[in-house]
């Protein structure tokens, strides 16, 4: 069972019956599909990938064809109970402002991403490589990631920030870390609110 199943099982449990959601780069609204069919949930996406429209339109869900940082300046405030960021956060241009945008538009956010600190990604580095991992599958020039951050830099950018961490998970291929996520997690996700 990859991350990805156990990552949208947490994501399910958290988020409350009849939630309203707002999906950022939502991609083929696998996860969206989940909370609308076992949550309840309202859900809308924004993606910007026209193939991967066409299949969350296949699924019945609402998505808007447009880059992150273009939509979501168009919603109203206070709409969400929750806005996602599932995998999507280290490519983001202007974290800041994306942060404060799902915070004026939404009462939590769920921020989900690859950890650049995981030990097989320490051990390319070691060797003088940019690292390539399963959650990080990329070579340096053609990656769609603009940032490589670790679970300490998120936990460090809440802190400097003032946001609450209000819950948090890390995975390792078909398990949770509960020690030393840093170095032993392949992804973290993370519940924040202001």
């Amino acid at each position: 069972m990859p991350n990805k199943i156990l990552e949208y099982r947490k994501i399910i449990e958290l988020v409350d019956e009849n939630a309203k959601i707002l999906d950022l780069g939502c991609g083929d609204g696998s996860l969206m599909f989940e909370l609308k069919t076992k949550r309840n949930a309202r859900v809308q996406g924004i993606e910007r990938d026209e193939k991967l429209i066409y299949v969350c339109v296949e699924k019945d869900l609402t998505v808007f064809h447009s880059s992150i940082e273009n939509a979501i300046t168009a919603y109203p405030g206070n709409c969400f109970d929750y806005v996602i960021l599932y995998n999507t956060f280290q490519q983001i241009e202007s974290i800041d402002t994306i942060i404060k945008e799902c915070f004026r538009i939404g009462k939590h956010a769920i921020v989900s991403f690859p950890n650049f600190a995981y030990i097989s990604a320490r051990k390319d580095l070691l060797f003088g490589k940019s690292p390539v991992t399963k959650n990080l599958p990329y070579q340096w020039y053609d990656s769609p990631n603009l940032r490589f951050l670790s679970i300490k830099d998120f936990e460090n950018f809440c802190c400097k920030n003032n946001y609450k961490i209000l819950n948090s998970f890390f995975f390792r291929e078909k398990k949770e870390i509960a020690f030393f996520p840093n170095l032993l997690a392949q992804t973290a996700t993370f519940v924040i609110s202001k």
